[in-house]
């Protein structure tokens, strides 16, 4: 299993069901395989599309949510990340089949799109920088745990190219960062045994929520 840091792994943990639900929904089995069809993996990348939009935006109200200028770059170059990396992937593999980015920011947002990403948002404007970490992770280091895996794997070479950015090491890169930028922030706010903060429950919480919006996202794609 894929390590990113100390609280993500306490998070994750803290979850039960709900990480594997996510990490090993059908649709990222499919998606392995290659049998995942591929009128839903469209239909995914759009929605996806218009997610990475929030959740750049997110990782932007971390900037202001940081406590100094480590934290701030750290936000700084994950958005780089998404809006340089991610979006291109899925510009670059709609285009391939005949969606252009005009149709992409265009295009509907689904209600488990709209559910998850007001989530984050939410939990940044009224939470602090703890808040929106723990509602970010799950997709972050989501995709990072899976995509490793699924590159590890003998996987169909229908989907290479979202496995291979996502199981890529600048992508496990931006995971690592992550996982410490969290870590140190953990520390910073709760002190070396946060478990025992009041606030604890209330961060696993957020995690929880958000990867069981990761879960709906999935079948949201498979839906379509």
């Amino acid at each position: 299993m894929t390590e990113y840091g100390h609280s993500f792994a306490a998070w994750r943990k803290a979850t039960g069901t709900a990480w594997h639900d996510y990490v090993c929904h059908e649709f990222v089995t499919e998606l392995g395989s290659g049998t995942l069809p591929k009128s839903a993996f469209l239909h995914y990348l759009v929605q996806d599309y218009l997610f990475l939009i929030h959740f750049s935006r997110a990782w932007a109200l971390a900037v202001t949510k940081a406590d100094d200028v480590a934290e701030m770059r750290a936000c700084a170059a994950t958005v780089n990340a998404l809006v340089n990396d991610e979006i291109s992937l899925h510009i670059r593999i709609c285009a391939a089949a005949g969606i252009d980015e005009a149709t992409l920011f265009s295009a509907t947002e689904e209600t488990a799109n709209l559910a998850y990403t007001r989530y984050v948002l939410d939990a940044g404007h009224s939470g602090d920088f703890l808040d929106l970490m723990a509602a970010l992770a799950p997709c972050v280091l989501g995709y990072g745990e899976i995509g490793a895996r699924l590159l590890a794997e003998c996987h169909d070479a229908a989907y290479a190219d979202w496995i291979e950015t996502y199981g890529g090491e600048d992508y496990q890169q931006v995971c690592r960062d992550v996982g410490t930028l969290i870590d140190d922030a953990v520390l910073r706010r709760l002190g070396d045994q946060p478990t025992k903060s009041p606030r604890w429950a209330g961060l696993c919480q957020r995690f929880a929520t958000a990867t069981r919006l990761e879960a709906g996202f999935w079948q949201m794609g498979l839906n379509r």
